[in-house]
């Protein structure tokens, strides 16, 4: 895998499961309309952008060595990050929600290394370059935002998902990427449209995931900054789209005050916000953040995590009183009062400590399935977990004695005990049984003849995450999505236009100054005649060298398009207007 990235002190931190993820980012295949499309959307965020940003991302433009000129080069990025703690990984469109926020939990930014296509410009569904690195990479520059990021994918990526939410990303993944192909039919984006919406439609009570997921949209893609009359933009979304930036400051554009309520506005990837919401600074935005995390099963555990974690049909952790971790995929909680009483995982298990699978206690050990009550013993007024040596040999808790533990909420535990295993604290977090049973009122749970039973011992469940405790312990090299982006092929008139890109682009940088550029807009009118944009960048260089009779030609085809292509008028009226200020390049 490190063969397809250059690695650095950061990215060597990252574990197995999130390196699956990452693809070389193939910078050669970057074509000249591609460099375009980045120069013309970075020159105009700038120059718009000054004024209505926050100071943080002109500042962070700097000190993360972002280009306006050239699609920024992953390592160089990794070597310009790294001063500020980050680092920048190239992936295939989107990742499951879990572990893009993982990624970030490592100070890792994780940017779609593909770009969007001219005609969509001004804003385009699926995750690309322009929003990636332009949009994300120069806001975590500020500290305080940075650590915000930070902190928010460590919580998030503990987030329980439902089951429908893996649906779901695959659904909108699958359209983004249509949306974004040149060749889709409108009847495949149509079919795509109605699957998401039927999704969304039907995705029962809202999970974990999804609810953060929302406060992820509403700060670090659409987040506004300042006071509800005059907020600046932070969001990378709004930083990286040309259309939006500009729209979401007028009046059409609803703001909002952010507190906790916007955990519950969703939102449609495919569509322009109608509503923002506004922080006041962004110490505030981790107030927010912790406020959320106080509702998650990670800290409020119980009965309710649990039964999250079996909605969700994945992968999963419950974390004991005494610490232990029991780290599987539940199927089975019996409860009593409304509390949970007996947890069952089935299939491979695996029981750890602070994140430490504990030795002979693997996914191999518990292969079949994991069970074990929870709560204090009947007619005693000390947990097991609490009691000293002296208390457990007085209950003949003890190695070697036959002993049976009555639960409160009515599990019975019979059986020889083998040996038990304590925290670093002292307490006895797991005791291990043979010629066990065990019943909860007339249903038995375990008998003598399936092997040793390990019981884990705590009174109560104080955590329940996604996720195992200790990554090692399961094989999590096994991402594989339905849809993958691939480069539409090229055809001939495409290859022609590109090369005529690519002359304009060498003439600029010095590279070949013999090219004669009244031919190439001579080529352009001729085959080309919708193309608008290469006509703005040849009427630049007319403005550099002062050649007026090429340029009025280059303005009277600009003329001609926006009368074909109305669509078109704005995009050349900025384009125009970006060459007549002579932005300067950062």
């Amino acid at each position: 895998m490190s063969d397809i990235f250059e690695s650095n002190e950061i990215l060597q931190k990252l574990p197995k499961h999130l390196k699956q993820f990452i693809k070389p980012q193939n910078y050669n295949d970057y074509s000249a309309i591609d460099q375009a499309v980045w120069r013309y959307v970075m020159r105009k965020n700038v120059n718009f952008l000054s004024k209505v940003a926050h100071h943080s991302y002109l500042e962070g433009l700097k000190q993360t060595g972002i280009s306006i000129d050239s699609i920024p080069n992953m390592y160089g990025m990794n070597r310009i990050l790294k001063d500020i703690g980050w680092a920048a990984v190239a992936v295939d469109g989107f990742i499951p929600p879990n572990a893009f926020m993982e990624f970030q939990a490592y100070n890792v930014l994780v940017i779609a290394s593909d770009i969007r296509q001219l005609e969509h410009i001004e804003y385009t569904p699926a995750p690309d370059i322009i929003h990636e690195g332009a949009g994300h990479a120069p806001i975590i520059a500020n500290p305080e935002y940075g650590e915000y990021l930070r902190r928010f994918g460590e919580i998030g990526c503990k987030a329980i998902s439902s089951a429908k939410d893996y649906e779901l990303y695959e659904a909108v993944r699958h359209l983004s990427i249509l949306k974004e192909a040149p060749n889709s039919t409108e009847k495949a984006i149509l079919l795509a449209e109605k699957k998401v919406e039927a999704l969304q439609q039907n995705m029962g009570e809202p999970s974990e995931m999804a609810l953060i997921r929302n406060l992820h949209w509403w700060t670090v893609e659409y987040g506004l900054i300042g006071t509800l009359k005059n907020p600046k933009i932070y969001g990378a979304g709004l930083l990286s789209s040309i259309g939006e930036s500009a729209w979401c400051i007028t009046d059409a554009v609803e703001k909002l005050p952010y507190n906790i309520n916007a955990t519950f506005k969703d939102f449609d990837i495919t569509k322009p916000q109608p509503q923002l919401f506004v922080t006041p600074d962004f110490a505030h935005l981790s107030l927010i953040l912790e406020e959320f995390a106080n509702t998650m099963a990670l800290r409020k555990g119980g009965l309710s995590g649990v039964t999250k974690l079996i909605a969700s049909k994945a992968l999963g952790t419950v974390e004991l009183s005494t610490g232990l971790q029991i780290s599987g995929v539940f199927n089975n909680v019996i409860a009593k009062e409304g509390k949970p009483i007996y947890i069952q995982t089935t299939g491979k298990t695996a029981l750890s400590y602070r994140e430490k699978e504990l030795v002979g206690h693997g996914a191999n050990t518990h292969k079949d399935g994991f069970g074990s009550p929870i709560g204090t013993l009947k007619g005693i007024n000390i947990a097991i977990e609490d009691m000293s040596p002296r208390d457990l040999a007085a209950y003949a808790i003890y190695e070697a004695q036959n002993v049976t533990l009555e639960f409160e909420g009515g599990i019975t535990v019979s059986g020889d005990i083998i040996t038990g295993k304590r925290n670093l604290q002292g307490k006895i977090i797991l005791i291990s049984f043979k010629n066990c049973t065990v019943t909860h009122n007339e249903t038995i749970l375990f008998q003598p003849d399936w092997g040793i039973y390990d019981m884990a011992v705590g009174k109560d469940i104080v955590s329940v995450f996604s996720g195992p405790a200790d990554y090692s312990s399961f094989d999590m090299i096994t991402h594989v999505t339905t849809t993958q982006t691939t480069p539409p092929k090229k055809s001939k008139t495409r290859i022609a236009l590109e090369a005529l890109y690519q002359q304009v682009r060498d003439y600029r940088s010095g590279k070949n100054n013999t090219i004669s550029r009244t031919k190439v807009l001579e080529a352009l009118m001729e085959n080309h005649p919708n193309d608008w944009l290469l006509a703005i960048e040849l009427y630049e260089l007319c403005q550099i060298d002062d050649e007026t009779d090429l340029a009025k030609k280059i303005l009277k085809h600009l003329d001609t398009i926006r009368h074909n292509k109305p669509e078109f008028g704005r995009l050349i009226d900025d384009g125009l207007h970006i060459v007549s200020s002579q932005t300067n390049v950062i």
